[in-house]
């Protein structure tokens, strides 16, 4: 363990000063089980996602507004989990997980830039469900490519400027003494609580960021799926229903285990969780979610296994 080591000055600017992650675990046996674990993870992400985002290009079939949002969605998980699983794998290996306030810095901005514009995108996402189902005669209209293209420069923007605010926020406080951060990555509610000044004010910012955007975006979502199912009820046969809401169950599955696990991280925290807990849960939320997105909209996706027969087919000739 590193000892604290105090700075000269103010804010990070001090050289001398490193943070030290915790990480998973500090018992030497279960990290040699959970590297090759973890590993598995981040290459399986990495190909599905790549993979998805592939098809969706080369493929004209996929060439619509749906799958558009699809592609940066996979885009956005891989930038998520490429800002988490290499630094987290390599600490395995080591004694003294230390890290610099800079570099600390910029995993958390790619994490709270990447996090934010996915629960963006997610909105965006129902919108263009809502649209499809509520006026599937006009929908092409409404969709057109350019608005597409404004949503999620939108998401991704949007995510930027949370992204740094909530960092600038965070880091600039001063940092002088306790420098253990009670987790395997540079989350930064575990950080602002180790500032020798007062973090209240950046506690509220990161507040009202995250409550904003979020529930921003989460109150879209349940409004799209409110007119979702109102348009629904209004189809006579039942055929013609399930028809209609057969878009929607990957995207619910995607939404529930986002925003289900984001609340249980970071809805309540003074709720109780140990330390364990929250690492568990962080796993789930900020390594795990990233490559089971592909495969929730794969696997049972008619138009997305035939983009992969047919890739496989000219890959052959």
């Amino acid at each position: 363990m590193v000892p604290s080591m105090p700075l000269e000055g103010q804010g990070n600017h001090t050289s001398g000063f490193m943070f030290v992650l915790l990480g998973l675990s500090d018992e030497r046996n279960l990290q040699l089980i959970l590297f090759p674990i973890f590993l598995g993870t981040y290459l399986v992400t990495l190909i599905s996602n790549l993979t998805l985002i592939t098809l969706i290009r080369m493929d004209s079939h996929l060439h619509t507004p749906m799958y558009f949002f699809l592609s940066f969605l996979s885009f956005i998980d891989v930038c998520y989990s490429t800002s988490i699983n290499p630094r987290m794998l390599s600490d395995f290996f080591r004694d003294q997980k230390i890290i610099s306030p800079i570099a600390c810095a910029t995993q958390y901005f790619v994490v709270s830039w990447m996090g934010q514009a996915e629960g963006c995108l997610l909105a965006a996402m129902a919108y263009d469900r809502y649209v499809a189902i509520g006026n599937p005669l006009q929908y092409s209209t409404i969709m057109a490519p350019g608005l597409c293209q404004m949503m999620v420069a939108g998401a991704l923007g949007t995510g930027l400027l949370c992204g740094l605010v909530e960092t600038i926020s965070a880091f600039n406080l001063h940092y002088c003494g306790p420098n253990l951060i009670q987790h395997f990555f540079c989350n930064v509610p575990e950080i602002v609580v180790l500032a020798c000044s007062s973090p209240y004010i950046s506690q509220m910012i990161l507040f009202l960021v995250a409550t904003s955007v979020g529930f921003g975006s989460l109150l879209i979502i349940l409004l799209s799926y409110g007119y979702i199912a109102a348009s629904i009820l209004k189809i006579s046969s039942v055929k013609g229903s399930l028809k209609a809401f057969n878009t929607c169950p990957s995207h619910l599955a995607v939404v529930t285990l986002f925003y289900g696990t984001a609340l249980a991280v970071y809805g309540n925290p003074s709720s109780g969780h140990s330390d364990k807990q929250n690492k568990i849960l962080s796993v789930f939320y900020v390594i795990i979610i990233p490559m089971l997105n592909p495969l929730i909209y794969s696997l049972r996706n008619k138009e997305i296994k035939a983009a992969l027969r047919r890739g496989i087919k000219k890959s052959r000739h």
